[in-house]
């Protein structure tokens, strides 16, 4: 086996440039071939056809000749019979009287007696003229024979050579010789049998006695002459009754003109003799006529066949020059396919050769596999040598039906077909879903068959992560939506109602930040299973995003079956749930909206519903509330508060109001926080209370936040110009903002445009802050403390936070919650939580500062438990920046009789 099974077809294409040279030059061997013969043929026909020209020239000839003879033969034995029984002397005058000897070619007719006198003639000169020297004379009267005599008449007679003389004998009663009645005729008369046109130009009739007395020859310009000398001189070429032969030119020399005309011109000679008279017909046709014709014939011939030789060679060499390039272009082709083929063998996709069957009206019975590679077969569960040469309805019977050969009909057709195709399941197959390509290649199709199962099952997953909550298994929000439309078409042709349930989970939020996360993922999935086990199987359930689900009760028949399911689900909700070892206390807040009065799409119900709920939530929590279009103004008036608080950002309407912190024994002042304040245009200065939470929800406190780092360092700068003795300001980011991540960045750029040193400002987060990823949280505190700021745990006691957790954080200062300053005169445990806290703060290194002190009492309880830093309105309120910077330059605080 060869090495390289793809150079036996290259070197047979190499070849084939070589045959269509060959090729050019047998077609034009022959061609010429063709040509020779059919010029040899051409000229054997002329040839032939000349021969047959001639021969039958010869005997019409012949039979003129005869004919004319005869007749000079009939007028002779009437004048012998006339002078025989009259021996009238004017005779013959009366004769040309009676109409006889008046023609033209006529030139004597004469009777001598037996002395050779001429006693009569038509000639009157010529009487009394002995004519007895006359060869033809002393003939006759030497041979007692009364037959025609036909010779060359002598000169008396004519002009010489131009004139046939006939004579016969004259008898006497006792059959004696008694003279001769001679005729002399022109010679034309017996030549004029044919004119130029038939003869050819050189052409000659002749007429020749038998016994080589007369020749008599006209050309074919219609001279006649007599003993000419163009004939042959030799008899013999003529010697039998008929024929014809190609007679040559005479050459030179003493034989001369023997054989050959004497003119040298050759000619076809056919004669034949009289049956009556011993006379020859000849006719000599032109040989140079036949060979005129034939070297026309070649001629053309000729150059049609240089013409064609000219186009077969040009029609070879290009067939060379396109087999040459074929050659390459299937060579590169071969060299490709090799290539698929390796790429094919290795590769993961099924390639495949199919041939197409058709009947013998051209359609498609069915496909043959003429090739595939081992990984395609594998896909059919068999090897190659199995699969190639089987028909595709073989495959489709057992497996796929009329599917696959429909499919393979359509690409013929089309000359291109892709899909992604699901598999029959099949325990012969190993493949499950594949990617098919079909190309029309000549009469077969090109198919391959990628295997995309694990793409199809990825596909799958993600579809049904895409469409089901992976914590809860519920519908997501996406897939809820896309099927809502159905739910309430089907709910319109039932003629039923339908009712859309927006649930809310109250104080989800307060487990999430004070338990962790997992917590809150664990109650997130038993709140699904109790929602689901209070609903029917018709009715849809999604979790919505975050703590919020929706529900679509489906048929529903009006307000009093929606309130009764949105009661028991308040019911059960208010069920605690056990997490672990511990309940959590969550609720559940219910916004209702009908279909169709509320809402005849999936849009409108959600955000009537959606509405509700937050109005239902605002007036206590854990209740349901029908949707009421008055509703909607509340609704409306938070994006009008949004929208202003977008306006506020680019017109620069916040501004930083400062509260001090002071030492609690001395009320020396060392820090101050900011506090951001809203001065709208129209309705003053705004309350954080009012637009804080709406930031928080809608994330715009993340700009807000970015802004109070500005503005803080700004007001360090200009009060640092002013000449002021400056204490740090602590700045609260926001647990949005901190999750956020860009707090390092914001501050670090702030801190370098504004020129202030990282000393003077701290940062304070609340625990729910902290209560995300572990790692991305010590991450993000490690860069701000990288910058030289102190960082403060706000709001202590109001969140989740362990002892353990502290301490990995390693923050600077712990800010005690209000409440539990509140606590320290109300309690004897206030003191003891306090008390605690201190103690554990100042263990993990940790200053304590205490919010909230609004009393003398608190400040004195605060001292005892050793608490470091005291801030609250018993010290000062929140103040703009130019009385911050009075109290600056104060520095104390606090009486010193308090003190």
């Amino acid at each position: 086996m060869s090495k390289h099974p793809g150079l036996a077809p290259y070197r047979s294409k190499r070849f084939l440039v070589l045959v269509w040279p060959l090729l050019a030059l047998l077609a034009c061997l022959t061609v010429w071939s063709a040509t020779v013969i059919r010029a040899k043929a051409e000229q054997q026909r002329l040839d032939s056809q000349a021969r047959k020209d001639a021969a039958a020239y010869a005997e019409a000839y012949e039979q003129y000749i005869t004919r004319s003879v005869a007749q000079m033969d009939q007028i002779t034995m009437q004048l012998k019979f006339s002078w025989e029984n009259s021996r009238q002397p004017d005779l013959l005058d009366e004769m040309r009287r009676d109409g006889m000897f008046t023609d033209s070619a006529f030139h004597v007719v004469a009777v001598l007696d037996r002395s050779g006198v001429v006693r009569s003639s038509t000639r009157a000169g010529l009487v009394g003229t002995d004519l007895a020297a006359g060869n033809y004379f002393s003939q006759h009267r030497d041979n007692n024979s009364t037959a025609l005599r036909v010779g060359a008449a002598p000169t008396q007679f004519g002009a010489a050579g131009d004139v046939v003389l006939f004579t016969r004998r004259l008898d006497t009663r006792d059959d004696e010789f008694d003279g001769i009645v001679l005729m002399a005729v022109d010679a034309r008369y017996f030549t004029s049998f044919v004119g130029p046109a038939t003869l050819g130009a050189g052409g000659v009739v002749a007429l020749a006695g038998s016994e080589g007395r007369l020749r008599i020859e006209q050309y074919s310009d219609g001279a006649a002459f007599v003993d000419a000398g163009t004939l042959p001189r030799s008899n013999s070429l003529w010697t039998s009754d008929s024929g014809v032969r190609v007679v040559e030119g005479a050459g030179t020399g003493a034989d001369a003109g023997q054989d050959g005309f004497l003119d040298g011109q050759p000619r076809v000679l056919g004669w034949r003799k009289s049956t009556v008279y011993p006379l020859v017909a000849l006719v000599g046709l032109p040989q140079s006529e036949a060979l005129a014709s034939s070297n026309s014939y070649w001629i053309d011939s000729r150059d049609r066949a240089i013409i064609g030789t000219v186009c077969l060679l040009l029609l070879g060499a290009v067939g060379a020059a396109l087999t040459h390039r074929a050659t390459l272009r299937e060579r590169e082709q071969d060299e490709v396919r090799r290539a698929y083929r390796t790429a094919t063998e290795s590769g993961n996709d099924g390639f495949y050769m199919a041939a197409a069957v058709r009947a013998r009206d051209g359609q498609i019975l069915d496909f043959r596999i003429v090739d595939c590679n081992e990984r395609g077969a594998f896909f059919y569960g068999v090897t190659r040598d199995q699969l190639v040469g089987s028909s595709l309805s073989q495959i489709d019977s057992s497996l796929f039906g009329e599917e696959l050969l429909s499919t393979y009909r359509k690409a013929m057709e089309a000359g291109f077909h892709e899909d992604d195709r699901k598999m029959p399941s099949d325990n012969r197959l190993n493949i499950s879903w594949g990617r098919r390509r079909l190309v029309r290649v000549g009469n077969g199709l090109a198919v391959t068959l990628q295997d995309i199962s694990d793409k199809k099952a990825h596909e799958s997953e993600l579809e049904r992560l895409a469409n089901e909550d992976s914590l809860t298994g519920l519908a997501t929000r996406h897939a809820f939506l896309h099927r809502m439309p159905a739910m309430l078409a089907q709910a319109q042709g039932a003629s039923t109602g339908a009712a859309l349930l927006f649930i809310d989970l109250d104080e989800f939020k307060h487990v999430n930040d004070s338990h962790g996360h997992a917590t809150g993922d664990q109650l997130l999935k038993a709140a699904a299973g109790r929602l689901l086990s209070l609903l029917r199987p018709s009715d849809g359930v999604a979790r919505f995003g975050g703590d919020e689900f929706v529900v679509l009760l489906n048929p529903c028949d009006g307000e009093r079956q929606a309130a009764s399911v949105a009661a028991r689900i308040v019911d059960a909700f208010g069920v605690p749930f056990l997490i672990g070892d511990e309940l959590h206390a969550v609720g559940a807040s219910i916004g209702i909206s009908l279909y169709p009065r509320d809402g005849v799409d999936a849009e409108t119900l959600v955000r009537h519903a959606d509405i509700a709920m937050y109005a239902g939530k605002n007036d206590g929590k854990s209740q349901y509330r029908f949707f009421d279009p008055s509703l909607s103004s509340t609704l409306n008036s938070r994006a009008r508060l949004k929208q202003s608080m977008l306006e506020a950002l680019e017109g620069d309407q916040f501004v930083l109001h400062y509260q001090p912190r002071v030492d609690a024994r001395s009320g020396e002042l060392l820090s101050m926080e900011a506090l951001v304040r809203w001065r709208h245009p129209t309705l003053g200065m705004v309350a954080p209370g009012e637009f804080i939470p709406l930031a928080e929800a809608t994330g715009l406190i993340v700009r807000i936040g970015e802004t109070v780092i500005d503005k803080a360092c700004a007001q360090l700068a200009a009060w640092r110009e002013a000449g002021v003795a400056l204490v740090p300001v602590s700045i609260n980011v926001s647990p949005k903002q901190f999750l956020c991540g860009g707090v390092q960045r914001q501050l670090s750029g702030a801190l370098a445009r504004h020129r202030v040193p990282a000393s003077l400002i701290e940062v304070e987060i609340t625990e729910s802050a902290m209560m995300g990823d572990q790692d991305d949280i010590l991450a993000e505190l490690a860069a701000l403390r990288s910058l030289g700021v102190k960082l403060h745990v706000d709001d202590f006691g109001t969140g989740y936070s362990s002892l353990s957790q502290l301490q990995r954080l390693r923050m600077d200062v712990l800010k005690v919650d209000r409440a539990f300053t509140t606590e320290l005169a109300n309690s004897k445990e206030g003191k003891v939580f306090f008390q605690a806290i201190v103690s554990m703060a100042h263990a993990l290194g940790m200053s304590v500062v205490a919010e909230g002190v609004e009393t003398e009492e608190q400040l004195a309880i605060l001292r005892g438990l050793d608490c470091n830093e005291v801030q609250g309105y018993y010290i000062a309120r929140p103040v703009p920046a130019d009385e911050m910077a009075g109290m600056m330059r104060r520095r104390y605080l606090l009486d010193m009789t308090v003190a």
